[in-house]
């Protein structure tokens, strides 16, 4: 493979693999809001914004994680067939799904920036009694499809890699 490819798919994966360790993380901080929100309630004092803040973050650790996910292979995949194939015949039968995979996410990115750039316009808000931006979680959204698209392609090369007979 020539050089600027092995280049690439190293540094999109050291990038997504660091992402990948942050939003780990992130299960750590919604435990810490609900905990804040089981809390508030005991005295009598609940928060309005502990629900909508646990989603949001549960959606940046879904989403800022799946790149990682994808990376290291321990996505749910239907193994009744392709399990059985050899490696050869995995990275073919790869190399056909993932263009799918491509046009999918490039469908994502595209409504996820369309719907972020109309966010930061008209600022938009969440209808409840918090009321918060919804720019920064549509801004994270976005982002995570980048990171997949670009993880994606990263999976691509490693399977063309592969049916040279070459490794990465």
């Amino acid at each position: 493979m020539p050089p600027w490819t092995v280049s690439y798919v190293r540094r999109v994966e050291a990038f997504n693999y660091r992402v990948g360790r942050f939003a780990m993380y992130l299960l750590f901080v919604i435990m810490a809001i609900l905990l804040y929100s089981s809390f508030t309630k005991i005295v009598h004092l609940p928060a309005l914004w502990t629900l909508e803040m646990a989603q949001f973050t549960l959606v940046a650790y879904y989403l800022l994680g799946a790149p990682y996910t994808f990376q290291l292979g321990t996505n749910v995949r239907m193994d009744l067939l392709y399990a059985r194939f050899s490696p050869r015949s995995q990275a073919m039968w790869d190399v056909v799904t993932i263009f799918c995979l491509i046009f999918y996410l490039g469908v994502m990115l595209y409504g996820a920036v369309e719907s972020t750039a109309y966010s930061f316009e008209y600022g938009e808000r969440n209808p409840s009694a918090w009321r918060p931006y919804l720019w920064p979680i549509k801004l994270i959204i976005s982002f995570s499809f980048l990171l997949m698209l670009l993880q994606a392609t990263v999976h691509l090369i490693r399977d063309i890699a592969v049916l040279r007979g070459e490794e990465i």
